[in-house]
């Protein structure tokens, strides 16, 4: 929980800070939060190998980049904390030819509980349904810090993928709730061994508001 806290309380001291620069194209003209449950058991993915899940929060600031093609571009900023569950089911995913075989499969096979701190960078596009209701595609990319090792990441630095899809409502004037999926990546580019990574595809809900 104060992981959350001191999460939520830089990002939003971040965003705020920003909004106080006027007439500055630093500051958003939205800020919000998103939460996203997601997991590597689903109909996509499914790897018998190993179990995933994780309850992201994100902090949000949305940046208007203008219109292409009759589509609204957003920039979101997304600080975030992921609060990961995990555990090897297939101990022969530990390979003979390891250093120390037996002392890891004996700590990759018991469930963890991890945490991933990031900031994510995303494009939005949105297209006009009704006079409320929005269609909403995204990609986004960040950096992050895993403090785990488990048999398919190494502890330390990581990259984090996300593509999402859904729809935003314009519950009043200025205010939005994002309902959506997602389908999430999480690996180190080969920068430490192992990479192999997790995927994960995810439900998420957002609100946000103008600023």
């Amino acid at each position: 929980m104060k992981h959350l806290i001191v999460v939520l309380c830089i990002g939003f001291t971040s965003i705020f800070s920003y909004g106080q620069i006027k007439k500055s194209k630093l500051k958003p003209v939205k800020i919000g939060f998103l939460y996203n449950y997601g997991t590597n058991e689903n109909f996509v993915f499914d790897d018998p190998d190993y179990t995933y899940t994780t309850n992201t929060i994100k902090a949000q600031a949305f940046y208007n980049l203008g219109t292409w093609k009759k589509l609204n571009i957003e920039l979101i900023l997304q600080p975030q904390i992921q609060f990961l569950n995990h555990q090897l089911l297939n101990k022969w995913f530990v390979t003979p030819d390891q250093d120390n075989v037996d002392e890891k499969i004996a700590e990759f096979t018991q469930p963890k509980k991890m945490n991933l701190y990031g900031v994510e960078f995303g494009f939005a596009a949105k297209k006009r349904i009704t006079n409320k209701l929005d269609l909403q595609g995204g990609i986004s990319l960040g950096f992050s810090y895993i403090n785990t090792r488990t048999e398919r990441l190494a502890r330390g630095f990581t990259f984090i993928e996300n593509f999402s899809f859904g729809l935003s409502y314009a519950i009043f004037k200025e205010s939005f709730v994002y309902i959506g999926s997602n389908f999430g990546h999480v690996s180190n580019l080969n920068f430490q061994k192992p990479n192999d990574g997790y995927n994960i595809l995810g439900l998420e809900i957002g609100y946000s508001f103008k600023i």
